[in-house]
């Protein structure tokens, strides 16, 4: 690989924090799952590996009340979701079709 491409074109972190303090969670709202699922899908895609997508779980990302949440750099893009249909629709149209999905964009 040349020295001048990057390693991932993409990260997706997805916050897997569990908060102890009472505050609102990541962990506590499915991001286990998620994550899971997105790896899982990336993967299924033929997205995943040098030069192409990375799946990293994060801890606190601090968008607890806004979550759960995962960011993608180097865009910056934080995205909010419900479930695996919102997981898809963010591989589908961001990772995929290289578009925002603004519906689920925080």
């Amino acid at each position: 690989m040349s020295e001048d491409k990057q390693f991932f074109s993409q990260h997706l972190f997805v916050c897997m924090n569990q908060r102890d303090d009472g505050r609102e969670c990541c962990a506590d709202k499915g991001a286990q799952a998620a994550q899971k699922h997105l790896k899982k899908r990336v993967k299924e895609l033929g997205l995943s590996g040098r030069g192409k997508v990375r799946v990293n779980q994060a801890g606190c990302l601090d968008r607890c009340e806004e979550g759960p949440v995962l960011v993608i750099y180097p865009q910056g893009t934080w995205y909010t979701y419900v479930d695996n249909d919102d997981i898809d629709e963010i591989v589908d149209v961001h990772l995929v079709g290289g578009k925002i999905v603004e519906r689920l964009k925080i």
